[in-house]
């Protein structure tokens, strides 16, 4: 169920080749840094949780960087959230083992929409993330997948609805047209998910260095936590600044 107690900020980090990276709508791709020393930082610095995206395995056809998610997990001790390349139990037993609290799928519940309610069933809906790239396409969200490549041609309120029914228990919402942006999150896409379901739903895309964006998604938003990128890996907007303007403004986060 949501919690619209405590407001959650969460880092994310975009993995390609061992390295975090960061771009702008999905494309060009930046290095920006080490990413088990950004995981140590941002557990330090008070971030309620970290993700952890593998975001060319879907594409390379090849499973998460197994050895490099127990480095991290060994660093942090918030809650740490892994995707990429994750498609079977066999997957998600490995990287729960690696030290990981919950698991992301993107790609793998459009293909295989059974192995939300398979896995839900055997490792808890607690742990089970659905990450939606949504994009708009003629006036209306659509969800993508394979990074953002493919248009699945599936509207993302009717499937933010489904994997609700199918056990998940979470949504990482992603705008692909504001991802990277830094102009805000999309709270017209954030709304229309947030209201529609009853689990907990992570803003994701579009956050700049400025905290009155996050005070946004959350005011005018049913959103239950923020995530962003760039601005924590440049220190633009470190996080213990943007929850002091949150508590500022009325927003309860954890200091």
């Amino acid at each position: 169920m949501k919690n619209n107690l405590t407001k959650r900020i969460i880092p994310c980090l975009d993995v390609k080749e061992g390295r975090t990276v960061k771009g702008i709508n999905f494309e060009n791709l930046k290095e920006v840094g080490d990413p088990v020393e950004l995981a140590k930082k941002y557990s330090l610095e008070g971030a309620d949780e970290l993700v952890f995206l593998d975001i060319t395995a879907t594409n390379e056809k090849r499973k998460t960087l197994f050895p490099l998610v127990e480095r991290i997990a060994r660093e942090v001790f918030i809650p740490f959230t892994v995707g990429g390349g994750i498609s079977e139990l066999d997957d998600i037993r490995a990287i729960l083992s690696c030290g990981a609290d919950k698991i992301s799928f993107n790609s793998a519940i459009v293909k295989n929409p059974q192995i939300i309610s398979t896995c839900a069933n055997y490792f808890g809906s607690q742990c089970i993330v659905a990450a939606l790239d949504a994009k708009r396409v003629d006036g209306d969200f659509y969800i993508h997948i394979n990074a953002g490549r493919i248009n699945t041609g599936i509207k993302a309120l009717d499937w933010a609805k489904k994997v609700e029914e199918s056990g998940a228990g979470e949504i990482l919402l992603t705008s692909m047209d504001y991802d990277g942006t830094q102009k805000g999150f999309d709270i017209e896409l954030n709304s229309l998910i947030s209201n529609a379901v009853n689990i907990p739903v992570i803003a994701s895309g579009g956050a700049g260095a400025n905290s009155a964006h996050f005070i946004d998604v959350f005011q005018k938003t049913n959103v239950d936590a923020a995530l962003a990128a760039s601005i924590f890996h440049y220190n633009t907007l470190p996080i213990q600044k943007l929850k002091k303007d949150l508590k500022e403004a009325k927003i309860a986060v954890r200091i």
